[in-house]
């Protein structure tokens, strides 16, 4: 996170949005994988700015886009429910952030087409443009591995355990 923080040309882009108290409080409240969605959406933001900026893309609309990806309030999902309704959830989050950042932000058409598509291919929405290609393939890679950190320890175990009995077999086999 310190060189999200110290990169002084990212954060010109990005600071109108986090400023506006309405997004980086609540998006600081909100659990996501192993930290917060303001983390998250941080992490995506940069990192697909760095490589939107590397590749002579719209670096600028990729690094508030990614910023606003995922910008929409649990409080409207049913947390009772919501694992039951996994796919209905991962299919609607992106229109609900479009929505979200629309009512307090002025979006380009390639940013919403960056929102609207980053869950591709879970969601059918393909997107448009190299730069929402980019969000998205960012998202999947950064979820991963806060996925994979808030399971490491079980994973560890199987990993173990899966290792464990292949050296058993083998020693049998």
């Amino acid at each position: 996170m310190d060189r999200i923080i110290q990169d002084e040309e990212y954060n010109d882009i990005v600071s109108s949005i986090l400023s506006k108290k309405e997004f980086s409080e609540q998006m600081k409240q909100i659990k996501h994988h192993d930290s917060t969605r303001l983390n998250h959406l941080l992490k995506v933001s940069y990192y697909s700015y760095k490589i939107a900026k590397y590749l002579r893309l719209d670096y600028q609309e990729v690094a508030r886009a990614g910023l606003l990806h995922d910008f929409y309030l649990d409080s409207v999902y049913d947390q009772d429910t919501i694992k039951d309704k996994v796919l209905l959830y991962t299919m609607r989050h992106p229109a609900d952030a479009v929505e979200n950042a629309k009512e307090y932000f002025q979006l380009s058409e390639k940013e919403e087409d960056i929102i609207r598509t980053h869950m591709f291919p879970l969601d059918v929405k393909v997107p448009k443009y190299a730069e929402s290609w980019v969000v998205n393939i960012v998202d999947k890679g950064i979820s991963t591995v806060e996925f994979g950190h808030k399971f490491s320890h079980q994973l560890s175990y199987m990993v173990n355990l899966y290792l464990i009995i292949f050296l058993y077999m083998m020693r049998i086999g």
